[in-house]
């Protein structure tokens, strides 16, 4: 077959699975098809999945309580006991004094144990927490002094953290990574608040709509 019919053919194998994507997004797809950084050893622990999105999952579900544990470790002596104290620090850092409410919404945490979260490190002097002028009903919080001295020294922890988990990998393979599941962790933060409190069987059913749903 003409090289050129082949190209094309692959183009339009791409587009229709990804839309967004642009041509250097389809280059580093084409490329990674082709050429894979093979490891020896299992492909996952336990019982393998023998459907695909569900080896998907599990490799997702892996690799995220690999990089927990990792995390965690990098964090001790810092003043934090876990990656998700972390995200709640950068979170009311970068939004600027949210409410308690959008910290734990943000970083995917039940109101509940969010709250809780939120209380123990307020404890241990990272957080304070002071009235909203606009909602009485509601409470705002920002970083102390402290709190802002340990997400600097988290932050560079955490950075070599990530840059140890995917050292293997080119930054090329990384920016495909990026292109292929960013539309998965946006559809479902989306998602995720309107799903609180529903059953499963409803979730599955507006999520697949008139799509197959077995």
């Amino acid at each position: 077959m003409n090289k050129t019919v082949v190209l094309v053919n692959e183009w339009g194998k791409f587009e229709a699975s990804h839309p967004d994507g642009n041509i250097d997004d389809f280059c580093r797809y084409y490329l990674a098809q082709k050429q894979g950084r093979k490891v020896n050893g299992p492909l996952v622990g336990g019982v393998v999945p023998h459907f695909i999105d569900g080896l998907l999952m599990k490799i997702i579900g892996r690799i995220s309580k690999l990089n927990m544990s990792y995390a965690n470790m990098a964090l001790k002596g810092t003043g934090l006991n876990q990656i998700e104290e972390f995200g709640i620090l950068v979170t009311i850092l970068q939004e600027e004094k949210p409410k308690k409410t959008e910290v734990i919404y943000a970083n995917l945490f039940e109101l509940s144990s969010g709250s809780d979260m939120l209380n123990r490190m307020k404890k241990r002097g990272l957080i304070r927490e002071y009235d909203d002028k606009e909602d009485k009903r509601s409470k705002r919080v920002a970083l102390t002094k402290k709190g802002e001295e340990v997400v600097e020294l988290c932050r560079e922890r955490i950075t070599k953290n990530a840059k140890m988990m995917t050292h293997g990998l080119s930054d090329d393979d990384k920016e495909l990574c990026v292109q292929l599941l960013k539309n998965i962790e946006i559809e479902f933060s989306a998602l995720w608040p309107r799903h609180r409190g529903k059953s499963f069987e409803e979730v599955y059913g507006s999520v697949m709509g008139g799509s197959d749903q077995k």
